[in-house]
């Protein structure tokens, strides 16, 4: 028979003698995975079918639990493991009689593992959120250590450059060296308690000022400059509260930050604070 139902008898005859691989995951990748497999099947020759096993993370499969828990159907002529499964496959070659392997360790990288590329690279050269990189101790630093570390940073995808003071210290270089960075093309932020500090880098052309809390917020208020409202103690919530009408009352700028601590010294305490 010709024309169009010659081109489906070929086209059905193609798929029947496609190799059926199946692939392993956990609850959590079953829905990103059977999507990818399907948009990568028909191009890369094969039948895909995907099989659950009673976990929730994938990586955490071993050689063992396969063993016990999968069971392979017949027909299936490839069984492929997530890549992070541990363990000897040879025994699972042995004790399933098929085939088995690893695939990539993150499921978006099947089509590559399959010879197909992911297609053109994602552009990344939009986003929306701002990258502000500090450097600290900056009055311990000639002009020259300041600039170039200041390019650098800005090589790297820094958006804002934030010279960091030294508590407890006035330096009288804050306006000059925030005036050599605006000449640099580069936007700035100080970071300092000190008001001298602070005013004369926002006459210089500092956008940001880290950080105001009720130890500064009267003057601070009055800057023409962003300003980052933080608490007086990170595990005070209330006086950050107290900050930020301040600020509010005041028509001043802000953003509001309660304090992300290091992990190790109080992570997941801060974490609750955001939420």
């Amino acid at each position: 028979m010709a024309g169009p139902c010659g081109e489906t008898l070929l086209s059905s005859v193609s798929r029947m003698s496609s190799p059926h691989v199946l692939f392993v995951t956990g609850r959590l990748a079953e829905q990103p995975l059977r999507r990818i497999v399907s948009t990568v099947a028909e191009s890369a020759g094969f039948v895909p079918e995907v099989a659950v096993l009673g976990i929730s993370v994938a990586a955490l499969m071993q050689v063992d639990f396969v063993r016990r828990k999968l069971q392979v159907p017949p027909h299936i002529d490839k069984v492929v493991l997530p890549g992070w499964c541990q363990g000897d496959l040879s025994q699972l070659d042995r004790h399933f009689g098929k085939p088995f392997e690893r695939g990539p360790k993150d499921l978006h990288d099947i089509p590559e593992h399959f010879g197909h590329s992911h297609g053109a690279p994602p552009d990344l050269s939009h986003y929306d959120i701002e990258i502000l990189a500090e450097i600290n101790h900056a009055p311990r630093l000639s002009d020259t250590e300041i600039v170039s570390a200041a390019r650098a940073l800005r090589a790297d995808g820094a958006d804002v450059i934030d010279v960091g003071c030294v508590p407890g210290e006035s330096w009288p270089r804050a306006g000059a060296v925030t005036s050599l960075l605006r000449g640099e093309g580069l936007r700035v932020s100080i970071d300092s308690f000190e008001r001298n500090e602070v005013e004369q880098a926002v006459s210089a052309g500092a956008e940001l000022v880290l950080s105001v809390n009720s130890t500064n917020r009267d003057w601070a208020a009055g800057l023409p400059a962003e300003l980052v409202a933080i608490p007086d103690d990170p595990r005070d919530l209330a006086s950050l509260g107290t900050t930020i009408e301040h600020l509010r009352g005041a028509g001043a700028r802000f953003r509001i930050d309660p304090i992300l601590e290091p992990i190790g010294f109080g992570f997941a305490e801060s974490l609750g604070r955001y939420l």
